[in-house]
């Protein structure tokens, strides 16, 4: 297992999907489960960065597993902030236009979709959200 700890902000996206895409070029992953992982981190840590501990920064790591069999890579989301279980929100309705819609959602929806597991736990004062891709 490997991790990475930064501040949880926007400008530090970048770096987390950098560090995630290394560990996903060892592992020979796909560039479509690539570019689906990339999305998620993009959404997820973004997430942690605007809520987690507003008004102030806090930390958050991110740990990446890869398996052999079948390959798949785990990713771990693990913050000290407002406990917040993004999972528990109702997924938009998609048959109506973005206009028609409520704003907010899509981006978990997205990732909801693209994952194979998503897991949410709040435990001794943390935020652990892990995704798994199977490819």
């Amino acid at each position: 297992m490997k991790k990475i700890t930064l501040d949880a902000t926007i400008e530090n996206i970048e770096k987390v999907t950098e560090f995630v895409n290394e560990q996903l070029e060892g592992c020979g992953c796909p560039m479509k489960a690539q570019m689906q992982i990339d999305v998620a981190i993009d959404e997820l840590f973004g997430n942690i960065a605007h809520y987690a501990y507003q008004p102030k920064v806090g930390a958050a790591t991110v740990q990446v597993e890869t398996e052999d069999a079948p390959p798949a890579v785990t990713i771990t989301f693990i913050d000290s902030g407002v406990p917040y279980d993004p999972l528990k929100k109702e997924d938009p309705d998609v048959t109506l236009s973005a206009g028609e819609r409520s704003a907010g959602g899509l981006g978990i929806f997205l990732v909801k979709k693209t994952m194979d597991d998503i897991l949410y736990e709040y435990k001794d004062g943390k935020n652990i959200l892990k995704i798994r891709k199977i490819f």
